[in-house]
């Protein structure tokens, strides 16, 4: 895999690696790559573009849309929407490709550069590897009536919202939702869609100037909703992060209930109307221990991935399964989208409170959090981790002292020299003592 692309498109400080001209040059790098692949053939591409909300993304987007229309495709600037907006209309208008300028759950300085193929899927390795490798290439230009042409998409709202509201298995008359979202691309957008559906609304960061996106509020920053939902007296808070992509939760007592929660409920719930298939839910390797435990108790399977919302949709695919996603908020339902959408995520939750009549903590205690400690070990041989055997016995002493109550896991960072030791044990004190020992030995043996 090349050196730009990550998990999750091209992300880094805007108007510092990520800049107008890399933008511009992967745009037409990827009009070029998808057109030899065949994506074109035979008719005129045209493409969807979306934005965050960003202030860098107003230069993005130009430099994006000015790639792609100097490549020959045509362009509909469908604005400020999340990223599965993008994904479904990049599908619901059958282009041939779809651009989303966003940093998710970053910090406002960042921004990055998503490319979704036919259908509003993320692209694959070897096509983000190509794109990567054509960048700065000599090309002949198109002239004429061959250049691309830019037009405003006016209805992609609208045909977002009313995707939502057919996906619905019930309708939300009688709760209160607080929406929290993140001053970024759901703010016009989530709190309408749950109005529309029939929930009272409150709402919090939704006020984007370009600048404010995720700070102080949003999925990474639940206080605010927290204190709202109690101070409104709400049935339950939601809480999305920048591009909208994700889903967390807080529930009437103020409470979080975040991803496995999330998905433990919405696995019952799609269960009970056959939706689930195979009755498995995936997820990754940092799902919480009780999420299993929880879901072994019902009957349901979880198959575990790699950490990242692409290795979750890559195994569900391959398996036919129909639910996933991580313990971040990331949730993809299959039958309804191709990506995360924690817009959707929040409507389902919403309407599984409003459908069984039960608060959102008696759903949610179908898990039990297993206390769980992370700790950083920065500086050292993250590849040896797995060959060193002073570690490796480290690991097995720590589980056997644990046993089936609890659960150790190193994880090597795929950016830099830092490995993740996770423990969860039935008490925070346990959790906390394995998993400091356990990094001092990692520390001791691989320090570089």
């Amino acid at each position: 895999m090349g050196q730009l692309f990550g998990t999750d498109g091209v992300r880094g400080l805007a108007n510092g690696k990520i800049t107008a001209e890399l933008a511009l040059d992967l745009s037409v790098a990827a009009a070029h790559v998808l057109g030899e692949k065949g994506e074109f053939a035979g008719h005129r591409p045209f493409a969807v573009v979306g934005t965050d909300g960003r202030a860098s993304g107003e230069f993005l987007t130009a430099a994006v849309i000015a790639g792609l229309a100097s490549a020959g495709v045509d362009v509909w600037d469908a604005g400020m929407l999340p990223t599965p907006a993008i994904a479904f209309l990049t599908a619901d208008l059958g282009a041939d490709l779809g651009v989303m300028l966003s940093a998710s759950h970053n910090a406002m300085p960042d921004n990055g550069i998503k490319f979704l193929a036919r259908g509003g899927h993320k692209l694959d390795d070897a096509v983000e590897d190509a794109i990567e490798a054509r960048l700065g290439e000599p090309w002949t230009r198109p002239t004429g009536a061959d250049v691309g042409r830019v037009r405003r998409l006016t209805d992609g709202s609208s045909r977002y919202i009313q995707h939502l509201l057919s996906a619905l298995p019930h309708r939300l008359e009688g709760l209160h939702v607080v929406i929290d979202a993140a001053h970024g691309a759901a703010s016009a957008v989530s709190p309408l869609v749950f109005r529309e559906a029939g929930a009272y609304v409150t709402v919090i960061g939704a006020s984007p100037t370009g600048l404010n996106i995720n700070d102080g509020y949003g999925s990474t920053h639940l206080e605010r909703l927290q204190r709202k939902v109690i101070e409104e007296q709400a049935h339950l808070g939601i809480a999305h992060d920048g591009d909208a992509d994700r889903c967390l939760a807080v529930d009437a007592r103020g409470e979080v209930v975040d991803g496995d929660q999330i998905m433990s409920i919405l696995a019952l719930a799609m269960r009970e109307r056959g939706e689930l298939a195979q009755d498995t839910l995936v997820a990754t390797v940092m799902s919480n221990l009780g999420m299993l435990q929880g879901m072994a108790r019902e009957g349901v399977t979880v198959r575990q991935t790699s950490v990242g919302d692409r290795y979750v949709l890559e195994d569900m695919k391959a398996g036919g399964y129909s639910l996933g996603g991580e313990q971040s908020g990331h949730v993809i339902m299959l039958g309804h989208g191709t990506t995360g959408d924690g817009v959707l995520t929040g409507l389902m939750l919403a309407s599984r409170v409003a459908q069984t009549g039960r608060s959102l903590a008696d759903l949610a205690s179908v898990m039990v959090r297993l206390p769980q400690t992370l700790v950083n070990v920065k500086g050292v041989d993250k590849d040896a981790v797995d060959s060193n055997a002073v570690v490796q016995a480290a690991v097995a002493r720590a589980a056997e002292t644990l046993g089936g109550s609890g659960r150790v896991l190193l994880r090597k960072s795929g950016t830099e020299p830092l490995v993740r030791v996770m423990v969860e044990a039935p008490d925070q004190a346990q959790a906390d003592e394995v998993a400091h020992a356990l990094a001092d030995v990692v520390r001791a043996e691989l320090a570089l």
